[in-house]
């Protein structure tokens, strides 16, 4: 199809001048069967699972959709619609106004789930989106145009571009997944660039600020036959630090030019969210139990103490008595904490949490209890 894989490899998205469009059922006929299993598209996933944002003046609603099942690409050779898709959709009628599919024929578990921030700018209503599989996206919001593509960080590798004219990500088949094949140093790995964890935006500095993963993963495909019932994976992986030697990081972005402002390395995947205050203050948290504050424009540390165990949770801010207050919830959890609550040790264990989070155990007990730490400002 449009931007996907054939059997045996990836190849180059087609020029615009070759799509056909409208096209019908797509969501059905982009599935196709190499196996017995006559209707691929009922299995598929595409779930929604994350965030979702109104315009009460455009009456829409915008939200995004997961990755295609199984892990084994080749399983579902084709475009996997409408799976990894950006959806703007009526709320009276369900109808969808526009949608746009980020990693047509998805090999690596990059959900496209995370949230989409609604702002202005240059008299045109637009929404950006943060992906996992590591590019950021500027849309007009109205009719779904793709204004900004561009990588979050230049580590990423299994696309060298998005077309702006197409959408269609330009797929480096270096990195391609395959059944019976190991395929090395796939950047990001799976949990993405940036995941469910939210951004923040700011109308003062008109900067968006991105919590950051920085991992790489070797990826394994396996034969997977469907079974009801029984869990359908056909894929393992181990992560290590991408090429920044770290695993982490936090950057402001100009979603009008797709550039980072700035970025700061961070020793661990930032899993919390972001939160920016009027006074050019941004708070997050640490999985090594670190709650900061650094300057919005320059991104320079101002201050940070650390909490109990790691945070996951979304920092917040509240006046009472005319003063104002930031807090968080700490707790070391989900995909980076499963290892240290499950006792995990092998590299892929936990879908390769266990060895890419291996260090935390210094700095988190097993289990993370959970504590909401409050300050003022």
């Amino acid at each position: 199809m449009n931007g996907g894989n054939k059997e045996g490899g990836s190849f180059k998205a087609l020029a615009k001048n070759q799509l056909k469009f409208p096209e019908t059922d797509l969501g059905i006929r982009t599935w196709l069967k190499p196996q017995a299993n006559q209707d691929g598209w009922q299995h598929g996933g595409g779930p929604v699972w994350g965030w979702f944002s109104y315009d009460p003046k455009l009456n829409l609603v915008y939200y995004g959709t997961g990755n295609p099942s199984v892990w084994n690409p080749d399983i579902r050779p084709g475009d996997n619609k409408w799976a990894m898709t950006i959806f703007a959709r009526d709320v009276d009628t369900g109808m969808a106004k526009w949608g746009y599919q980020m990693t047509p024929h998805d090999e690596w578990d990059y959900d496209g789930i995370n949230e989409i921030i609604l702002w202005d700018a240059q008299g045109k209503k637009l929404a950006t989106h943060f992906d996992r599989n590591g590019f950021g996206y500027t849309f007009d919001r109205t009719n779904g145009s793709l204004l900004v593509a561009e990588k979050m960080h230049p580590f990423v590798n299994w696309a060298t571009s998005v077309d702006l004219t197409t959408g269609i990500p330009q797929k480096d088949p270096k990195y391609s997944a395959h059944e019976d094949t190991s395929t090395k140093n796939i950047c990001p790995a799976a949990l993405g660039v940036k995941d469910q964890q939210p951004a923040a935006y700011s109308p003062k500095t008109r900067l968006f600020y991105v919590p950051m993963n920085h991992l790489c993963m070797d990826y394994d495909v396996v034969e997977a036959k469907y079974t009801a019932g029984q869990p359908w994976v056909g894929a393992g992986l181990t992560m290590h630090p991408g090429p920044d030697g770290v695993i982490g990081g936090f950057m402001a972005w100009n979603g009008l030019t797709g550039k980072a402002e700035w970025y700061n390395k961070e020793p661990f995947s930032i899993w919390s969210g972001a939160l920016v205050t009027g006074a050019d203050l941004v708070f997050y948290g640490t999985l090594d139990r670190w709650f900061k504050a650094v300057d919005a424009n320059s991104g320079k540390a101002l201050w940070k103490f650390q909490v109990g165990s790691g945070v996951i949770g979304n920092p917040f801010t509240y006046a009472h008595h005319g003063k104002q207050y930031v807090g968080v919830l700490s707790g070391i959890g989900g995909w980076a904490g499963i290892a240290i609550n499950l006792g995990l040790t092998e590299d892929s264990d936990g879908a390769g949490a266990a060895g890419a989070y291996r260090e935390l155990t210094k700095w988190n007990a097993a289990p993370g209890g959970g504590a909401v730490n409050v300050f003022s400002l």
